[in-house]
Parts: structure tokens; sequence; C-alpha cells
């Protein structure tokens, strides 16, 4: 008896310390999860001294978000703060030899966007002071340079650290009070859209600076990107409109400094979304990404994110890493030839390098998850922001590119989420029966329910459709899958057809069908999951946001095995979402045409005609300024819902667009209810 019970008190005791040496890490709160930082920008200086880096987070007291910019320096290890008020679209940029970081202030709002600032420089209303600040990462100062009564869109540097060029609109349009008394015209309102590009010289003083100001060039058209070729003495500017509606609007120009009375020159012709300008290593090719949305005018030939470079001597375009499969996210190109590329394939973003224009990709061995922004030097140090669904996401610096998984944090923004459980996820597969065609998604546990069976389900939809669910970690009100595992749901994350990083075909196949096929890849996974057993058939939900939205009212009207619904932003009669949206060539590509054209399509897909069929108590969200994807569609789907008896409840947001940037209580409170509402209807069908 004795020796029992001398074995049963050294088992207890190894229990007790073994438990207290592997303490269990609490589960992430609902505010917790809200209070995580974002990376808006990143870069390193010329001189491989200093990184600038952005942050976002919610400043709940203000109702509002702070963008802070941050000096890091390497050698020291140390940060700091330059402001808690950057803009939210321009990014910083370095100057060519280091001296200075150029910036720009929100000075009317901390959340200005670049339809904001247009909107600011066609009224009537008089205008403020416009400035250019200018960081010394040697002396710590911030300086102002005054631009005038302009509205700055975008800006580079020249070839010294004296000079930039700054793109502005600073177009009024005519007064027609006196005889319309503030009626306005709709087209003509929509389609004025001008800017000029002004060179800016710096006269440096003692103790200030002061600026001279010349108009480089006068242009009937939105500039969205601009940058400066010394080689060439030009200027390469991306056109652009707040209105897509004619692709036309989306091309690159050149603008000759040495004869800026000519008119700029046309280099693209073409429907693509064109982004991201740099200059090759050799200086001879003008590098940058495309997206291509094609109108119903030409041939289908539809692809991912793209990397071209045009050749400035004949004008030649080539794709470049033609033969990778997924999805180009960003680049880098360093002097000695090499361009670094962060590509999304399935459901990782990995590191890969070009080693010239015409070579094949080759990856640089780092962790599995997602690197979502870069920065190289010539000296291939980098700094980039990583994170994977358990890992939340930081700022890594490696000093030799070759050592990636070497490479260490130089943040710790986010160091509350390492202390949670954090939900485990891994890629699930299935197969669309209908077409054999492979589907992948994310698939997140619940924290301490890893491999665990009959589980309750929420499938939560990307948007886009252009995009897709990637092993990462970044906590917001669009992507919250780990707190809905966190409150207790298995969690999937379908990327279905039309999702980017499994290959052009893959995102074409959407066309012409694009809820049907869509949503068939996502039942089918439903079916899978219940068929492995891990998901319970009698506890099953579905929601999304903008393109998810589209895809959750879709779904509930193709099936009524889904107990719940959250349908964010989504559109219920995509007719009238063609004629009121600020995106109609998104539909019109989707559907094959135009609404007359295509009709029959327009009409199948739309939930509107099948409304009868819907069963799921839904909640509905959207942003009451919203023009993608505008807020009378979740009206409409309100009230046919309410008319047919369907529980159903709506919470639109004021002054709130489609990415909810406004003010960080709606996003949040936006989670909440629909949490609130997966408890109330999401673990007991009413069928």
């Amino acid at each position: 008896m004795l020796k029992t019970n001398t074995r049963f008190c050294f088992l207890f005791i190894l229990i007790f310390v073994f438990s207290y040496s592997h303490p269990t890490k609490p589960r992430l709160t609902f505010d917790e999860f809200f209070d995580a930082t974002a990376f808006s920008t990143l870069s390193l200086s010329p001189t491989n001294e200093h990184l600038f880096f952005g942050t976002r987070r919610a400043s709940w007291n203000t109702s509002s978000f702070e963008n802070a910019l941050w000096i890091y320096e390497i050698q020291k290890q140390t940060k700091k703060l330059i402001t808690r008020n950057l803009h939210k679209t321009i990014q910083p940029k370095w100057s060519p030899n280091g001296l200075w970081i150029a910036l720009l202030l929100d000075q009317t709002s901390a959340n200005a966007t670049h339809a904001d600032l247009h909107a600011q420089s066609i009224s009537n209303n008089s205008q403020t002071q416009q400035c250019i600040h200018l960081y010394s990462p040697e002396s710590n100062e911030l300086l102002s340079v005054e631009l005038g009564d302009v509205v700055p869109l975008e800006f580079t540097w020249s070839d010294t650290d004296l000079s930039l060029y700054v793109a502005v609109s600073n177009k009024s349009l005519p007064s027609m009070d006196d005889e319309w008394k503030g009626a306005i015209e709709y087209r003509r309102s929509k389609s004025y859209e001008h800017s000029s590009i002004i060179q800016v010289d710096i006269v440096s003083a003692k103790e200030s600076l002061s600026a001279q100001t010349t108009v480089v060039s006068n242009l009937s058209f939105y500039i969205s990107e601009l940058i400066f070729v010394s080689v060439e003495q030009k200027l390469f500017v991306i056109s652009a409109s707040l209105l897509l509606e004619d692709l036309n609007l989306f091309e690159i120009y050149s603008i000759d400094l040495r004869n800026t009375s000519s008119p700029p020159v046309r280099l693209t012709h073409n429907e693509d979304f064109e982004s991201n300008l740099k200059l090759s290593p050799d200086c001879q090719h003008l590098l940058f990404q495309t997206i291509t949305i094609n109108s119903n005018d030409r041939i289908l030939n539809n692809t991912q994110i793209s990397l071209y470079a045009l050749n400035l001597l004949d004008g030649q375009f080539t794709r470049l890493a033609q033969d990778f499969h997924g999805s180009i996210h960003n680049y880098m190109p360093t002097s000695d030839g090499i361009i670094y590329i962060l590509g999304q394939l399935g459901t990782e973003i990995h590191l890969y390098s070009l080693e010239s224009l015409s070579s094949g990709l080759t990856e640089h061995v780092g962790w599995n998850g997602s690197y979502e922004t870069l920065t190289v030097t010539d000296q291939h140090s980098m700094a980039t922001v990583y994170s994977s669904t358990d890992t939340p996401q930081e700022i890594y610096f490696i000093n030799d590119i070759d050592q990636l998984q070497n490479a260490r944090p130089i943040t710790s923004e986010n160091h509350l989420f390492t202390e949670r459980d954090l939900p485990q996820a891994l890629p699930y597969r299935w197969e669309n029966k209908d077409d054999h065609r492979t589907v992948e998604g994310m698939l997140h546990y619940p924290p301490g329910k890893y491999l665990s069976k009959n589980l309750p389900l929420l499938v939560l939809i990307h948007g886009g459709p252009y995009a897709a669910s990637i092993n990462h970690f970044s906590p917001n009100w669009y992507t919250w899958a780990a707190l809905a595992a966190s409150e207790g749901w298995l969690v999937l994350e379908p990327n279905y057809r039309g999702s980017t990083g499994y290959g052009d075909a893959f995102l074409q196949e959407i066309r012409y069908r694009p809820l049907q096929i869509a949503g068939q890849d996502i039942l089918h996974g439903v079916d899978q999951l219940i068929r492995d057993g891990i998901a319970d058939p009698h506890r099953l939900t579905v929601g999304g946001y903008s393109y998810g939205g589209f895809l959750t009212n879709w779904l509930i009207t193709q099936t009524k095995q889904f107990n719940a619904a959250l349908s964010g932003a989504g559109s219920i009669d995509h007719t009238s979402s063609w004629g009121t949206m600020d995106m109609p060539t998104f539909l019109t590509h989707l559907f094959g045409g135009y609404p007359w054209e295509t009709s029959h399509i327009y009409q199948s897909q739309s939930p509107i005609y099948q409304i009868d069929r819907i069963r799921t108590p839904t909640l509905i969200t959207t942003g009451e300024a919203d023009i993608r994807v505008p807020a009378s569609q979740s009206y409409i789907l309100e009230r046919a819902l309410y008319y047919r008896g369907v529980p159903v409840k709506l919470f639109s947001f004021p002054r709130e667009g489609h990415e909810l940037s406004d003010n960080p209580w709606h996003g949040k409170i936006k989670v909440r209810e629909e949490i609130k509402w997966l408890k109330q209807y999401g673990h007991q069908s009413l069928l």
C-alpha cells in the first residue's frame, strides 16, 4: 500500500511540474483581435543604414485609424517616430542618396483616399496650402516645403536630393450656380479629371527650406503613379480614372522633359490595370505589374497579377516569369540585374528571384507562410513583412537574402498574439465532382481541437473574386477566420474558381457562370468536410464580404443546409449593380457582356429572382457610402427577406465606403454582430 501511494504521489508531482513548466496559453479575446497593428509601407535607404516603415492601428478614443511612420537604424537596432499622421495612400520615398524621406501628411482626414482628394480638388471651396514634408534621418528634423493651392496625387524624386516631381489635381469645375442653382450634370461631374505635374526644386537654407515650383505638363487625365528615368530624361506615368468604366483610361504614358510642350506619348494600348512602375537594372526597360479585366470587346485573355517589361528602345513588351503558375504580389530590382519577386502559389507567398529578364524563377527557401512586402538594397539586404496562421505579422531583416531562414524580427508590434493560443490551420483540398477540378482552401480549427471531428462549420468566403485566402495572420474585420475559430467554429476559407495562385485557367473559368461555378466549388468542399467527418452537417453556416457577399447571397438560394448567413456588401441584382457601381467593367467581364447582351446570365445568376428559395436567417452589413457595391443592394435583400418572413437584420455604417476604413468601431461592430448571429442561429436548423 505504501509503495502504491508513493508511485501515485510521484506521478502527481510529475504531472504538476509538467503543467507548470508548460502553461496553457489563454485564448485570443475579441477585443485583443482588433488591437492588431498592420504594416502599410516599408523601404530600406540607399545607404542600407536606415529603414522606414509605416504602421496602421485603431485609435479607439478618436474613432479613427492612426497611420504612423517610423525610422529604424539598422546598426543600433533602434527606432524613432516620425509622425502619427502619415498620408493613407501616398507612400513616402527615399531621396536618391538617402538624405531625405519625402512624405505627405493628411491635413483634412487621417483616412483620405485618392477619391477624397480628387473630390476636394474639383470642389469650389477654397484650398488650404499643401506641403511635402522632408525628414532627415541624421538631424531627426521634419521640414515642410509648400506646394500652394493644389492637391498632391503622387510624387517621385528626380536624380538629385533637391528636386522632385509632383502630380497634382488643381482643376475646378466651372461654377454653374448662377444658372443651375447647384444642379449637377452627372456625366460631366464624373469625367472631369485633369492633373498637372510640377517640378519642385528645394532651396536649402541654414534653418529652413523653400521651394521653387514649375509646371512641367498639364494632362487631360488623372495620374495614379509616376517615376523619373534620368537616362531618358523622361517621366513615365500611369493614367487612371475614378470611374472604372473605360479601360482605355488606364494606360502608361511618357513625358519628355527635354520637350515639355509636346504631348505625352501613350505606350500601352490594352485592357490591363498597370501598377508599381520601376526601372529595370539595365535602365533599358520599364517594369510594371498588371491585372487584366477584359471588356466584352476582345478575346478573353484574363490573367493573374503578372510582371511585364517594356523595352524603352523598341517598344516591345515581355511578360516575365511566364512559367510561374501563381500570382506576383510585389517585386524589387537591384543594380546587378536581379529582380526579387513575392509570388503567391496556392496558399503561400514566397520569395523568388529572376537572374535576368528572360530567365525562370528561382525560389529562395524560407518559412511556410506569407512574405507580403519586401524591400531590397543593392547589397542584397532585405526587409520583409512575414506572417503565418500561427505567427503574427512583424517586419524581419536579413543581411544576406540567401539566408532567408535566419531573418530576425525587428518589430514586436503584435507580440501579444504570440502569448495566445491561436487556432491551428492547414490547407484543405477537395474535388468538384461535377467537372473534377481540384479546389483548395484554408481550414482553421478551434484552439485545442486540431484535427477533431464533428465540428460546427463557418464557410468564410474571400472577396475579389481575383484574390485568395492564404497562410497568414492579419487580424481585421475582413480576415477574421482566427477569431471565428477562437469562438469555437471550424472555419473553411475556400479558394474557389476565380481565385489567384492556381494558374490563369483556374482564374478564367469563372466567366459566364460567375456565381454558379464558384458556388459549386464551395458546396463540394462542404460536402467533403461532412464525408470526412470533420464538419457537423447540422451546424453549417456561411458568410463573406464583397464578392464573398455575392456568393453568400447566391448559396442560400441554392441550398437550405446553412443555418445562418452573413452577407457583407453583396450584390443581389446584378443588372442594377452594373448600373450603379463605380466598376461596371468588372461585371461586364464576369457576365460576358452588357445586361442587354447577356441578360439570361445576369438574371440566372442574380439571387433576387430566386429569393423564394431562401430560408436561411441572414445578417446583412454595408457601408452607407459604398460605391463599389452600392448599399442599395443590401437594402433590396433585407426587404425581400423581410417580406418572405425570413429572419433578417441589416446594419449600415455611416460615412463608410467599401473598405470600412473611416471608423475602426464599425468593423469591430460588424464582426461582433456577426458572431452574435452565428451563436443565435448557427447551431440549430429552422427546417
